[in-house]
């Protein structure tokens, strides 16, 4: 359920938000949960990746300051929706690193069988349609394809190194995000804006470095 809630959150946010403001304030969010769990489970991160959950705190404060210039479809930067669902699919990377490595690849099975499950009981108050158009049925199985092997690559590597690294690493993902925003939907942030972005691809990599 956390994993769904995540994502529905997070593709929302990319509808009506600016996409490069969404995806590292959810990486962000997404990092430090499981970097909390990992100390309360008797990880002990060093310094430095302390200085980077500091710093990724300022970059979630200099990304969420909205302006014309940065204005998302609604005229959000979806920001806040972004908030949440790192912290959902935060959750959801601790749960997963929770199952065995005799569970195989069913937690993500068994994951994915509960979000679909949730989300569609969700759309039919909403009168969501549960059909989708033709024209877009190749860019959701390819999007849906490459989330899972994205999930199965995570799953592998957390039961082989430490919840708080493996999780940052696997928080990387904006920076190809941002390019992707940039070339094809030519979003433009403002300065501030720009300075969180920076901030938090620094922070990520403090994390890491420790």
């Amino acid at each position: 359920m956390a994993g769904g809630i995540g994502v529905a959150l997070l593709y929302r946010g990319l509808a009506i938000g600016v996409m490069s403001v969404v995806a590292p304030v959810t990486a962000v969010c997404a990092v430090i949960i499981p970097l909390a769990a990992g100390v309360a489970m008797g990880e002990r991160p060093a310094p430095i990746a302390m200085a980077g959950v500091v710093l990724a705190v300022v970059a979630i404060v200099l990304v969420s300051q909205s302006g014309a210039p940065a204005s998302g479809r609604r005229g959000t930067t979806g920001a806040g929706i972004a908030v949440l669902s790192g912290i959902a699919i935060g959750i959801f990377l601790v749960f997963l690193e929770r199952t065995g490595p005799s569970a195989g690849l069913w937690p993500l099975v068994t994951a994915r069988i509960a979000s679909v499950s949730l989300l569609a009981l969700a759309a039919i108050p909403a009168r969501e349609r549960l059909v989708l158009r033709r024209a877009a049925m190749p860019l959701v199985l390819g999007g849906g394809a490459l989330d899972m092997l994205a999930n199965i690559f995570y799953l592998l590597a957390v039961r082989q190194g430490p919840l708080s690294i493996v999780a940052t690493l696997a928080s990387l993902y904006p920076a190809s995000t941002v390019i992707l925003a940039r070339l094809i939907l030519h979003e433009r942030l403002r300065a501030v804006q720009l300075g969180g972005v920076i901030c938090a691809t620094v922070a990520i990599v403090l994390i890491v470095a420790a």
